[in-house]
This record gives structure tokens, C-alpha cells and sequence, in this order.
């Protein structure tokens, strides 16, 4: 069900425009509607995060312009911003998990107003001809979606995207998502990525109530894949290595927790859950957890490992007709159905809100798993742009 469109609130503050300038052949360019913003992002791969100017283009027909109010943090912004995906375009913003309110749309918009609760998440564009693309599944492309930042915007002169770090952003209406006004903005955010992450393949091996879920990690991916499992009215059995993580897992709601490397335990959970969400970024052995998988369950690998894993054994899989699956993201009408699911079932993410200044801290406990479970960054207190702009 989705909840019905609330009065949208007054329009935020307007954003400063661009002085008239010169571009690089000497020729004044008229930028007067367009707009700069206050960010942090990364200058190199050892630079940190630091305070820049952003220039976001004015909306064209088909775009909405959105005052950022919230940005969660993922680790793929550390991993981006650090480098350790290859090369990069610096100065670089990151951010892929934006809520803030709508400031303007352009001409031909007319499926959002001034002061509405939006969205943005990983991908701002994609080709909108392929077959994913006409399925609803943009985040499958065929010829590569647009990512939110760090990306060549090819509808705007292959310009890099710049993220939700920021104090506004453009995005064309297809690819902007309407936040229940009765979600925490804040909580909300991590949705946009960690969330549907975790929906999406929930949804595709139609989880329902008398299923049994099983969950590797207890991270911002897992605490999530936890709370949707159980939402759906699945029983939810949480993997583990840490006895530590217990209590917080059944806090979330999981009516078992595992220790993964007692092997009693393993034995006992064999051929008891219908599907697995894996959300561990680090390489480790699948077999066990296929043990536990009954006939014809599934596993979905949703970490991304830097390094190889251990190998599969395919008999793991023929003796149950058990799939081996991965999943990315999710579609742009899977992403709104999970923000309206959110809403209906009062779910969203367990946050810590964060301050621009704290953003290299935040990145550092991330990487040291200090973090329960998702830090968001409140957009406010980014300050004000400079008169010029960095990127």
C-alpha cells in the first residue's frame, strides 16, 4: 500500500547562483541560473575529505532540483574516495544515499513540486532503451547506468556526477524517488542504497510470512537485510563469527543467531532455511552455509570481497538444486515499492548522524567496523559555498 502524498512544506532557502564567467576559450558564459553548492569531497586518494564548491547546472525540462537535507555514508564512498576501485576523477563528492527537499523542476515536470520529501540513490541516469532498462531495471543497464557521483553524466557533456556530500543536487525526474513523510529523513536515507540492497533480492526470491531467512553479517547491509526479512514476516536466523554480535541481532529482531565457526551449531541449522543474504565483504568459505540452505534454496552474495574467495563446491549445489545468485541494487520502481514498504511497516535504518567536520573520523570507524550500524551526514552543516567554484 502506498501511503498517500502529504502537503508538501514551505520551499527551502534558495541556493546562491554562479556569477557570469569566462569559459576556457575566453567566451563569457552565461551561468547565472545555475546554482553553487557547499560539499566535501576527496582532491586525491590520500587528500581526506575537505570542504569545496560544487556548481550543480541549472534544471533543464525534465529535472528536479533537490535541497539536501540528509546523506547517508557507504563503504563504496570510502573505497571511491580512498581510490581502491582504480583511478578516479578528483575532486570527487560522494554520496549515493541523498533525502532532502525539492527547491525547483524544471518546465516539463510535473510529478513533483517545490517542498516535497525526495530521494536519490546509486544511479542518476542510465540508457532508458536496453531491455533491463525498459524492465525496470536500470541498475542492470546494458550500456552502463549513470552512478551518482564519479561518474560521465553523458546527457549533461559527459560531466563527472558529483554526490549527495553536497548542499543540493539535479537529477532528472526518472531517477528521483518520493520519502514518505512518515520515515525519519535521516533514517531514511541508507535506504536509498543499504536498504534496496537488501529488498531487492528478498523480493525476487518472493519472500513471504513461513519462510525462514538466513543472514551473513550484521553490518549496515545486514541490519537491514534483518529488518525486511522480518517485516515480510519471515523467521530470520542471523550468521555470525562474533558471539559479541548476539544480543544486538536478536534486538533487531532475528529469532536465531548462529556462531558460524562452531561447527555443532552449523550442523544443527542444516537444511532449515529457505534463503540466505550474504552482505560479508571479505573473502570467506560459502559450503558451510550452503549445508544450512534446504532443497531449492538460494543464496545471494551481496558483499563484494577486494580479494579472491574460497572455491564452491558444486555438489554443495546439484544435491538440493541450490542457486548461487548476486544482486545489485535495485530498479527505480523496486526502490520506490521498498521507501512506500519502509513507510507502511515503520522500518528504516539504525543511524548515527554525523557533522561535515567528523566526515574522516566516520570514514575511519567505518573501515574499523565501529559504526551500528550506518552513519548519515546532516547536510546543514556544511556550511556555505565560496564565491567560486572547485568542480
Amino acid at each position: 500500500m502506498t501511503p498517500g502524498r502529504p502537503v508538501p512544506p514551505p520551499l527551502a532557502k534558495p541556493l546562491p547562483a554562479i556569477a557570469t564567467e569566462e569559459n576556457t576559450s575566453g567566451t563569457e558564459v552565461s551561468t547565472a541560473d545555475t546554482r553553487l553548492a557547499a560539499a566535501y569531497g576527496a582532491t586525491a586518494s590520500d587528500s581526506g575529505l575537505v570542504p569545496l564548491t560544487i556548481a550543480r547546472r541549472a534544471p533543464k525540462e525534465d529535472d528536479v532540483e533537490i535541497a539536501v537535507e540528509f546523506c547517508g555514508l557507504c563503504h563504496s564512498d570510502v573505497h571511491a574516495t580512498r581510490g581502491e576501485w582504480g583511478s578516479q576523477s578528483y575532486p570527487l563528492v560522494p554520496g549515493h544515499e541523498i533525502v532532502g527537499r525539492v527547491s525547483r523542476v524544471g518546465s516539463a515536470v510535473d510529478d513533483f513540486a517545490p517542498g516535497e520529501l525526495v530521494g536519490v540513490g546509486c544511479m542518476v541516469d542510465s540508457c532508458r532503451e536496453c531491455d533491463s532498462c525498459l524492465d525496470g531495471l536500470e541498475q542492470y543497464c546494458e550500456n552502463g547506468m549513470t552512478g551518482t557521483y564519479g561518474a560521465k553524466d553523458a546527457r549533461n557533456g559527459d560531466a563527472i556526477t558529483q554526490g549527495g556530500y553536497s548542499t543540493s543536487i539535479v537529477v532528472d525526474r526518472r531517477y528521483v524517488l518520493r520519502v514518505p513523510e512518515s520515515l525519519d529523513p535521516a533514517a531514511a536515507a541508507p535506504l536509498l542504497c543499504a536498504g534496496v540492497t537488501t529488498f531487492s533480492p528478498l523480493r525476487h526470491f518472493e519472500v513471504e510470512e513461513g519462510d525462514v531467512v538466513g543472514v551473513i553479517g550484521l553490518g549496515g547491509l545486514g541490519h537491514m537485510a534483518v529488518k525486511l526479512a522480518k517485516a515480510m514476516g519471515a523467521e530470520v536466523k542471523v550468521f555470525t563469527t562474533s558471539e559479541s554480535k548476539f544480543a544486538a541481532a536478536r534486538e533487531l529482531g532475528a529469532d536465531d543467531v548462529i556462531l558460524s565457526r562452531d561447527e555443532a551449531a552449523m550442523e544443527a541449522a542444516n537444511r532449515s532455511i529457505d534463503v540466505i543474504i550474504d552482505t560479508v565483504a571479505a573473502p570467506h568459505d560459502l559450503n558451510p552455509y550452503f549445508r544450512t540452505l534446504r532443497l531449492d534454496g538460494a543464496l545471494f552474495q551481496l558483499g563484494l570481497p577486494s580479494e579472491a574467495m574460497p572455491p564452491v563446491n558444486p555438489g554443495a549445489l546439484i544435491r538440493r538444486r541450490i542457486a548461487y545468485a548476486g544482486s545489485l541494487i535495485g530498479g527505480i520502481a523496486e526502490t520506490q515499492e521498498m521507501l512506500d514498504f519502509c513507510a507502511e511497516h515503520g522500518v528504516v535504518s539504525d543511524v548515527e548522524v554525523v557533522r561535515a567536520d567528523q566526515l574522516n573520523e566516520a570514514y575511519d570507524r567505518m573501515v574499523a567496523g565501529d559504526v551500528k550500524y550506518r552513519f548519515v551526514l546532516d547536510a546543514s552543516t556544511l556550511g556555505s559555498p565560496s564565491e567560486r567554484a572547485d568542480v
